[in-house]
Parts: structure tokens; sequence; C-alpha cells
């Protein structure tokens, strides 16, 4: 079974009670519930030491979740340096909604990875132009949610390997919301719904597809490739 672990800052549903009316018991409580149906699952916060993700969790994760929005500045470097070597050496990596700023995101992404955005209660329609890609196992055409946070073109990312989903809003705008990338030898699925107010995380086909996207990113027996000075395969005369 597949171990993963769920990474949420935890900050807004404490301090707001419109989120916490819709996650009480946090974001990542939420994701845990119904991940935990098919895998191992563990949560981590940004206020627990080292965050919660010293080098034994991490060694022992296959997928990391990550949800993160008004406190990017407060992870500490050494640990997305964790984060970031252990993505390269294998474990997967799916990135949520405003975590499209997050230190580790915008590290593996080299890019300022901004976007525009509105919060307008407004409907959103994720159309699904890959069908025939894992991810989007079990999933239509086009999910439909009735309010999600608007992101706009343009997404300052590099070209996705993949483009999953693109987003269609209310007011007009589109978005790349669903891509994927490899770095090293691991796997990353960046997936745009999921703004805290809103109960995205409760939608079965939202909760497929994050399901899927853990499966996707899982890592692979693949070696991990040794890098620095080499002696040479065949004798040098």
């Amino acid at each position: 079974m597949l171990n993963v672990t769920v990474w949420n800052e935890y900050r807004h549903e404490l301090s707001d009670e419109k989120v916490k009316n819709v996650y009480p018991k946090g974001i990542h409580e939420q994701l845990k519930s119904f991940l935990q149906e098919d895998f191992a699952v563990h949560t981590a916060t940004l206020d627990a030491p080292e965050h919660g993700l010293n080098e034994a969790v991490l060694k022992e994760t296959d997928v990391l979740i990550w949800w993160g929005h008004m406190a990017h500045d407060e992870v500490e470097d050494k640990i997305v340096a964790r984060v970031h070597q252990r993505v390269l050496q294998g474990m997967g990596l799916v990135v949520l909604h405003s975590a499209h700023m997050s230190k580790i995101f915008m590290k593996l992404m080299g890019t300022s990875c901004d976007l525009k955005w509105r919060e307008a209660d407004e409907k959103c329609r994720l159309w699904n132009i890959n069908p025939s890609h894992p991810i989007v196992e079990g999933v239509g055409e086009y999910i439909e949610l009735e309010q999600e946070e608007m992101y706009g073109e343009h997404f300052d990312i590099p070209a996705p390997d993949e483009l999953i989903f693109i987003n269609w809003y209310q007011g007009g705008e589109v978005f790349r919301g669903g891509c994927t990338y490899r770095r090293g030898n691991g796997k990353i699925f960046y997936f745009q719904p999921g703004h805290e107010s809103y109960p995205t995380y409760y939608h079965p086909e939202i909760q497929r597809v994050i399901k899927n996207a853990v499966k996707w990113c899982a890592p692979t027996s693949n070696q991990y490739p040794n890098y620095g000075h080499q002696e040479p395969l065949e004798n040098i005369k």
C-alpha cells in the first residue's frame, strides 16, 4: 500500500470562521478522509516540529500532497531542500490550488508561478483534454463546480509535460488547471481546484482525480543516477 503524507499549513481553518465551517478538522483531515480508503495516510502541518516533514517521515513517504496559501514564506528553506531532494529521488508530489506559490513548487518549476485570480463565487468547468491519461480514469468530459476561485492565464509555469485539464470560469477566463511534470526520478501533478472557503474537496470527482494522481505519482523502481566524478568504464590510453 502506498504511503501518502498530506501537508497543510493549517492556518485559515484556525483563523477564519467561514473556512472552519467548511473544513472543521482542517483541509488535511478532509483529504485524509477519502485518501485513506485506498492508501496509508499521514498528515503534517506547518506548526509541527520541522513542519512535520523530518527525514524519517519523508523517507517513508511515497507521495506528498501539499496545500498552502497564506504562510508560504514561513516554510523553512532547509525543509524545502529536503523535500526537493526526495522528489528528485522519486517521491511523488501532488500540488493543490494555491500551493502553486509554495517554495517547493516554485523551486521545482524555476519560474514565478504567478497568475491572475478572483474570488467571485463563480462556476468553474474543468475540461478533460487528455481522456486516456490515468489521472482522469473514471472522469467524464468535464467536472463542474458551482463555486471556485478563478485562476486565469497567463500562468507563469514551464510548459507542462502533459496538460490534463483546462479550466473555464464564468467570468470568461481559462486556465491550465491540471499539469504533470517530471523532475529527476519524481513525478509531479499540479491541480487547481481547492479554495479554502468552498467545499471542493467533498466533490466525488475531485476526490477521484486526487486519488488517481497519487497512483500516477507513485515512485517507480527505476534506479536514481549517480552524479559527480565518474571512473572510466573502459581503459583510457
